[in-house]
């Protein structure tokens, strides 16, 4: 694979398995080594297929994120994989890379994800321990979205204000008298 394909595929993989690094395996390198060691035995090192298999699982995890792909189009990221099987089933004639592709990471997708959470199974692809033994998971810090953590401030003693603040008093409003 070379030229200006191969360059798109290196940007492709960069940019969305590092949002996968970053976003859903945020602080657990093991977890992200076990899904590219998984799909990469899966699509036994073929790289293009292996680059849209990290790229269709964070579609999938993200599905209403809108992207950006030639020219300005937008769409949600749900339709990433198959807007590049069309892409490329044009340029190339073919698709069959990008379509195997989509059906390993769709396989990592189902047996990790979507058959524990949606169907109520267990789950039944984890991550070695021998993986977290090399890529430990991160141990506090803050990351990802939801609540922000509560203050770590302590109340002070009542110092005539209310709640353990202080009186300043109401000031003076901007452009008074």
């Amino acid at each position: 694979m070379t030229g200006f394909h191969y360059l798109i595929q290196l940007y492709f993989l960069y940019s969305y398995s590092i949002r996968l690094e970053t976003g859903v395996f945020d602080g657990r390198p093991a977890d992200y080594i076990f899904m590219l060691l998984f799909n990469w035995i899966c699509l036994v090192l073929l790289m293009e297929p292996m680059i849209l298999s990290a790229l269709y699982v964070w579609c999938q995890l993200n599905r209403d994120v809108i992207v950006s792909f030639w020219f300005g189009t937008r769409f949600k990221a749900m339709y990433l994989p198959w807007v590049l099987v069309g892409f490329n089933w044009i340029l190339r004639g073919g698709g069959l890379a990008e379509i195997l592709g989509i059906l390993v990471g769709h396989l990592y997708f189902f047996l990790t994800f979507k058959y524990p959470q949606d169907f109520g199974g267990r789950t039944l692809l984890k991550t070695p321990d021998i993986l977290y033994k090399y890529f430990p998971n991160r141990q506090g810090g803050i990351s990802g979205f939801g609540q922000a953590p509560a203050s770590r401030r302590r109340p002070e003693a009542n110092n005539g204000g209310v709640g353990g603040r202080h009186n300043w008093g109401q000031g003076n409003p901007l452009g008074g008298d």
